[in-house]
């Protein structure tokens, strides 16, 4: 029996959201909280959200929130009893499990040797296989020669997941599917899982071709008590990442989920597992399950069992820590509703999901309440930092059913608002409104195989132009009206298309650009205070009219007819419109005499399609390559992207060393200049 242990100050041992998330819930339990920060952080939302807050390091989690010794020195000093390492970092470090056991620190999940045993892949796998849980055929062998690992990918047949033993959300997992591409896959997820996880032993696994990816939620105390919370399916992925997801699983039947969730609970026993972990699973068509891992840590998606269950994890978490036992027993708890959530992230969909970096110059989230649930760590004005995750927000609903929980979730997207930099909100409402999402048709391919129809043609509609052209002039009248012809920015275009004659033109003509496309609109102003609005061959009857609501513009447009309503800002020498169609901007151009000189050409240089830090250099001044050939290795957002060559050519120089930070646009790599265009 074990003995309860009184947490009055608990560690928080990670940054952004889930921080956030831990600090609320010991507030709530009156429990203190000590943050712990980079140099990147040092103005963070969890830094200001905690008790105490204390610097730990540079930006690099390798000097920060992975140090161990100083993270337990600070635990020690300032008498907190216990550290929640969160998710990610040291959350599923055994090592630093024993630090804090030896050091008499509660750490806030299992035991070092459910860690240890589940974390090493093949470890997990026979320790599955002997508690009856179902496993998925590989090789999990000692034998990591190369040649030994090709020759068992072809005994398994291809396509073959190649897996880090000890990764974790999609690091070192690359799927090689075939034979020629095996050397390449299995370098990379090496390189990766050394990156991430100072181990680079690697299994192999048959892949199955259009899995689901359904986990679930566990749970173990001090007393040999274990319940599970139903099933997840986090199938809808991109570069083996979740981007979605949602409990209980689609289509599932009761039956179903029993088993699954027994054998869920036959895992988290086998390993005499205590607290919150996750069992995750590979479903067919046919709903056989397989185990895939168990994740000895609170999940990203960990919320979506709240919604369906009732519960609060994060105190589950604290109490079993401290030696209660279970708050509920299986018989206990009740399904109710469906819940679904939706990663926000800084990334760019249409570039192949490129994760960004840069400003939250406007954020506004949709109201939160009992049934929707912003989970964040970042605030208007804050910096979305090169250095980790770029995940802005979890955005979390719940309702009755499936059917009003996926409504509830699209018009909440649609309410998401940010401007600054790319996102992937307009790429979650085309998700949530695609047939075979909606029909719960969900699968780990989803993406790829529906790619056509989830980034349907950029190009901006007329009803958007109409409506951009409408609200750009009646802001034009606006300025003019309470400023004069002196802005006060005297370098905004707004003022310098305005002309002083504007209230006197019958007609008026705008540029606007939709990235590097120009877009050419004329008004006509009619009698009845309408416009006939010209674009693109193309003529349109639009009256218009705008009024502030706080930090922004509703604007009302009837269009041939038809009503539209936005929500209009005007920042950046852009105008940013949502709606029902989600988020447009449009750009407006500078006058000739504002822009600044041509940038250095690009046909000499790769150039960094991201911010991040150079990993690794695979070529050197005087090498000749082929268009094509990798150059380098850049790590953004902790994730690995292999830079190739643009054309075929002889390499001049390399402005930047291993480890430096580079901006997007950067040039990494230069050409001389007779290298052949591509």
């Amino acid at each position: 029996m074990s003995v309860s242990r009184l947490i009055d100050k608990v560690l928080v041992a990670n940054r952004g959201e889930i921080a956030c998330r831990v600090i609320r819930t010991a507030r709530k339990m009156g429990i203190r909280s000590v943050a712990v920060y980079s140099e990147a952080d040092r103005n963070s939302m969890h830094v200001a959200m905690a008790d105490e807050a204390y610097h730990i390091g540079p930006a690099a989690s390798q000097l920060s929130y992975l140090q161990h010794g100083k993270i337990l020195q600070i635990a020690k000093t300032t008498g907190a009893q216990a550290i929640h390492p969160g998710y990610g970092f040291l959350s599923e470090n055994a090592e630093f499990a024993e630090q804090c056991e030896s050091e008499g620190i509660t750490f806030i999940g299992p035991p070092a040797t459910a860690i240890r045993d589940m974390g090493i892949k093949s470890t997990s796998k026979t320790i599955m296989s002997k508690a009856g849980v179902p496993v998925i055929e590989g090789y999990h062998g000692e034998d990591q020669s190369d040649s030994r690992l090709k020759e068992e990918a072809a005994k398994i047949g291809y396509p073959v997941m190649i897996k880090a033993v000890r990764g974790g959300g999609g690091k070192g997992m690359r799927i090689s599917m075939s034979p020629e591409d095996f050397d390449q896959q299995l370098e990379s997820a090496r390189r990766e899982a050394m990156k991430s996880f100072a181990d680079d032993v690697m299994l192999l696994e048959k892949f199955i071709v259009d899995p689901r990816h359904v986990e679930v939620q566990v749970f173990g105390d001090k007393h040999s008590n274990y319940v599970y919370l139903f099933e997840r399916d986090c199938s809808v992925q991109r570069r083996h990442q979740k981007v979605i997801e949602e409990a209980p699983a689609p289509g599932v039947s009761e039956e179903v989920r029993k088993s699954i969730g027994e054998a869920a609970v036959r895992a988290a026993k086998a390993v005499n597992y205590v607290g919150a972990g996750t069992v995750e699973f590979v479903m067919d068509k046919d709903y056989k399950f397989y185990f895939m891992e168990m994740n000895t840590r609170l999940q990203v998606e960990h919320p979506v069992t709240e919604m369906i269950t009732n519960t609060d994890l994060v105190e589950w978490q604290i109490k079993v820590a401290s030696g209660e036992p279970l708050p509920m027993k299986q018989k206990d708890l009740v399904l109710r509703g469906h819940a679904f959530e939706a990663r926000i992230y800084a990334e760019d969909p249409d570039n192949n999901f490129m994760p960004g970096a840069g400003p939250l110059n406007y954020l506004s989230p949709p109201q939160a309440d009992t049934n929707v649930r912003i989970e964040t760590g970042v605030r208007q004005g804050d910096e979305v930092s090169v250095h980790y995750d770029p995940m802005i927000a979890k955005l979390v609903v719940w309702s009755q059913n499936r059917e009003a929980a996926l409504k509830k979730l699209k018009s909440s997207l649609l309410d998401y608002h940010v401007i600054g930099l790319n996102t992937n909100i307009n790429f979650l409402v085309n998700l949530t409104k695609h047939d075979e999402f909606e029909k719960g048709n969900v699968h780990t391919n989803f993406i790829p195989l529906h790619k056509e129809s989830l980034f349907p043609s950029s190009s901006l509609s007329p009803l958007i132009v109409c409506q951009a052209a409408v609200a750009l002039l009646i802001y034009q009248h606006e300025t003019v009206r309470n400023k004069g012809i002196k802005s006060q920015d005297p370098t905004s275009p707004f003022t310098h298309c305005i002309g002083a004659r504007i209230n006197e033109n019958l007609v008026k003509n705008l540029s606007l650009k939709d990235g590097d496309e120009k877009i050419d609109v004329q008004l006509v102003y009619n009698p009845d205070k309408s416009f006939t609005v010209h674009h693109n061959g193309q003529q349109y009857n639009v009256t218009g009219k705008m009024q502030q609501e706080e930090d922004r513009n509703r604007l009302v447009c009837c269009i041939d007819g038809n009503i539209t309503s936005s929500f209009v800002i005007f920042q950046n020498d852009s105008v940013h419109l949502f709606n029902v169609d989600g988020y447009s901007q449009l750009n407006i151009p500078l006058p000739k005499f504002m822009e600044s000189g041509s940038a250095e050409s690009t046909g000499k240089a790769a150039v960094s399609p991201m911010p991040g830090v150079i990993e690794k250099l695979s070529v050197s001044p005087g090498d000749k390559v082929e268009k094509g050939d990798p150059l380098l290795v850049m790590i953004a957002m902790k994730m690995e992207f292999v830079i190739r060559a643009p054309k075929t050519g002889v390499i001049k120089a390399l402005p930047y060393k291993v480890g430096e930070t580079v901006p997007k646009g950067a040039g990494l790599v230069e050409f001389e200049d007779n290298a052949e265009e591509s």
